[in-house]
């Protein structure tokens, strides 16, 4: 079967990013604070739209933001059994190219990227000055086509907009296939009619130079983040706060009532006469009440009596109650929404953590297999043609998890001790190390290793000074 002309991909690629588009920007719009109003009278005055602005408690880019600060490359392992790892300080070509890329610092909008919208890409290629760097691209103006969307991690071709059409201005798009990349301008999404392609030059990879970053994928091919599955939940909070808000404004205060007494008029201070409104009707004197005035009246069918505020407790605990729902739905436990973490201990603070830590290891064996493909790239590109075969190589996370030093160590002494792991292997699991202190201590216990060996050779090579020693005479 012919493979697709260029035009075609396009107008495929376009129509998916036309099909997904107001899925995605509801996503965004959600992510980004700009929710759907809460239901409200349809009679409702400016000041129930007020309180429904102020109604929106935003915890999406909480559930986005929590595994995705647990998410940090910090090194690359070569396959072939070296077990080396490149870090920050060395030189070997693929960290060369994250270095060149900058992704110490912007590989986390390519988590958040796919953690809210379910994918994100990135597109390896040489720039101007000629180096190989990786840049993230944005699910929104991204599409890419896959044979099989579910297992294939290479994709057929892929698109991503450069310029939105601005009236009669086109808009402007990259498109990559196998071999080559293209221009492409368009004035709609859906008007294929108006879309153009104009080769631009071979990307130098073997294959697409896109690398889509999934957060869950189906068998299906259907990408999901963390967003979409809690609208409904979040819906429901804003809902809940919003009748809260409700009840504080109008029916939080305790309200006296009077009855049977006519209230004091205005009158006019030269004829005594009651001072009249529009309507002809008297004008009634404000009653200043407070805590240190007595209500009384002179006539006895006079009655006092009070309408009981409206109890708060009921919506904080729905309230409570919602967002312990959003907790359990998105495996992010309880005390990093409500802050609730007196008079936990230990063990229960580590159980809480359990469905958080399985749900980044997910995301850790995702994301790890996207950044292998991209070295891989990178390496093609660069003219590494064995590190570009090479499929045995991982991307090394850091340990993000917050854990005593001390019990660290102790642990760690005994897995030496009593199951022999060498001791370099297990330099990996000290708490917080880095890369750079990995290859630190590296150096020292070559260059400690060094001077032994030197004081060694010294000593075997010095003839062992004999001293006779004489009885001393009494």
């Amino acid at each position: 079967m012919a493979s697709p002309t260029p035009l075609a991909l396009a107008r495929q690629l376009l129509g998916i990013l036309h099909r997904d588009g107001d899925r995605l920007r509801h996503i965004d719009a959600y992510l980004h604070g700009r929710h759907a109003d809460p239901y409200m009278p349809p009679q409702a005055d400016d000041e129930y739209r007020l309180l429904a602005r102020r109604a929106v408690s935003n915890w999406m880019p909480l559930l986005v933001g929590t595994p995705a600060q647990a998410l940090y490359v910090d090194g690359h392992r070569q396959g072939g059994g070296s077990g080396e790892a490149s870090g920050p300080d060395s030189t070997t070509p693929e960290w060369e190219h994250w270095q060149a890329s900058r992704l110490d610092a912007r590989q986390a909008a390519i988590y958040r990227g796919a953690l809210a919208y379910g994918h994100s890409f990135t597109v390896t290629e040489r720039n101007q000055a000629g180096e190989v760097v990786t840049r993230g691209l944005s699910a929104l103006k991204t599409a890419a086509l896959f044979e099989d969307a579910a297992n294939d991690d290479t994709p057929a071709a892929a698109l991503t907009v450069t310029a939105w059409p601005q009236g009669e201005q086109p808009g402007e798009a990259r498109l990559w296939d196998a071999r080559r990349e293209y221009a492409v301008t368009f004035l709609a999404l859906n008007d294929e009619k108006s879309i153009r392609v104009q080769a631009r030059r071979p990307h130098g990879a073997g294959e697409c130079p896109v690398t889509r970053f999934s957060a869950y994928v189906d068998l299906e091919g259907r990408t999901l983040g963390v967003i979409e599955p809690m609208i409904a939940l979040q819906d429901r909070i804003n809902q809940t706060v919003f009748d809260l808000l409700l009840a504080q404004s109008y029916g939080s205060t305790k309200v006296r009532t009077v009855t049977g007494m006519a209230p004091p008029v205005q009158r006019n201070p030269e004829t005594g006469e009651p001072v009249l409104d529009a309507d002809g009707n008297p004008i009634p004197l404000r009653i200043n009440h407070n805590s240190r005035r007595f209500l009384f009246a002179e006539d006895p069918d006079v009655r006092f009596g009070s309408l009981d505020e409206t109890p708060l407790q009921g919506f904080i605990d729905s309230i409570d109650m919602s967002i312990r729902h959003l907790s359990a739905l998105a495996q992010v436990p309880p005390h990093h929404l409500l802050g609730q973490i007196a008079n936990l201990s230990a063990e229960a603070l580590q159980a809480a953590e359990v469905a958080l830590s399985r749900k980044i290891a997910e995301f850790r064996t995702s994301f790890g297999e996207s950044w292998e493909r991209v070295f891989r790239l990178a390496a093609e590109l660069s003219g590494n043609a064995s590190a570009a075969e090479d499929y045995k190589g991982e991307v090394v996370w850091r340990d993000m998890e917050s854990r005593s030093l001390g019990q660290a160590a102790d642990a760690l002494g005994k897995l030496r001790t009593q199951l022999g792991i060498p001791e370099r292997g297990l330099w990996r699991r000290v708490p917080g190390v880095t890369q750079t202190e990995l290859e630190d201590w590296e150096q020292m216990r070559e260059d400690d290793d060094s001077v032994a060996q030197l004081a060694g050779a010294l000593t075997r090579a010095t003839p062992e000074q004999q001293t006779d020693v004489q009885p001393v005479a009494a």
